[in-house]
């Protein structure tokens, strides 16, 4: 069946899709708090900026949904709170729980997409279980009622400083067959380590758009950078966060990074770009 709504999500010129994830709070997480402390505000600027896709939590949704017009951004749902991105990993009670109805709820949000976490921990097989179980329990419904199903495909390798991605190519690549497997209608995952791997995760995708999550932040160049070797690679998008949600000016790094995925500008000219846009 056909999942039209997730074309509300992709440049029609380019077919590549830039989200801006605004759910970090929903992950209990301090330090995901700066720069979406005023979620009408933050959400506003991303609008105006352009950006294809706004990535939010049931609870935030309508700070999106309820701006008029007819082209405002695509929403992407997320539907499956966890508590494994807090900074003391609570080791007995690690959870990921799916929304009651989760498609309804999508449904009555006009979402373009829900999302899901499919996540991979070192010592934590249960995390994955979980996670296979929730797709499980929405995959039928999406399907039924044509809400197109993300999945968010995540390894993490234990290290002495605690847990981080693991960009291991084989990895990644995977766990991206995985959530491809599973049914998903798009995928969000971590880039490979380096990204000019990143083109077997495109291609154990098996046609699944393959988009990338921003990740820490790093510094404008280094965005914009990772973002055109992994245009080169075959990404479907960029689901980033931080690195726009924390920015000086968050509009215009919107700007700067759809220049890099949409028009074909090189990370130096969109530098080059975002260092001249005052309109933020």
């Amino acid at each position: 069946m056909e999942k039209f709504r997730l074309q509300r999500l992709f440049n029609s010129a380019s077919q590549r899709s830039l989200i801006v994830a605004i759910d970090h709070a929903l992950f209990n997480n301090a330090a995901f708090l700066p720069g979406i402390e005023n979620m009408p505000k933050i959400v506003k600027k991303v609008v105006d900026a352009g950006a294809d896709g706004v990535l939010l939590s049931v609870g935030e949704a309508p700070h999106l949904q309820s701006l008029p017009g007819r082209t405002k951004p695509g929403l992407m749902l997320r539907v499956d709170p966890a508590n494994f991105y807090n900074t003391e990993l609570p080791v007995s009670h690690l959870h990921c729980r799916v929304f009651d109805n989760a498609v309804e709820i999508a449904l009555r949000m006009d979402a373009a997409c829900i999302l899901l976490n499919l996540l991979d921990i070192d010592d934590h097989p249960e995390m994955l279980n979980q996670c296979v179980e929730n797709v499980l329990r929405v995959k039928s419904d999406c399907d039924r009622y044509g809400m197109p199903l993300g999945i968010e495909p995540l390894s993490f390798k234990k290290t002495k400083d605690g847990y981080v991605g693991d960009g291991n190519p084989k990895r990644v690549t995977t766990l991206a067959r995985m959530a491809a497997e599973l049914g998903a209608d798009i995928i969000k995952t971590d880039s490979t380590e380096p990204e000019e791997e990143f083109h077997l995760v495109v291609e154990a995708a098996s046609g699944v758009p393959v988009t990338v999550r921003g990740g820490s932040k790093a510094s404008d160049r280094e965005v914009l950078e990772h973002t055109e070797r992994l245009v080169a690679q075959g990404v479907a998008g960029l689901i980033y966060g931080r690195n726009v949600i924390q920015h000086d000016k968050p509009a215009a790094m919107t700007r700067a990074l759809q220049a890099v995925l949409h028009d074909g500008m090189s990370a130096k000219q969109a530098l080059k770009q975002l260092n001249a846009d005052k309109a933020d």
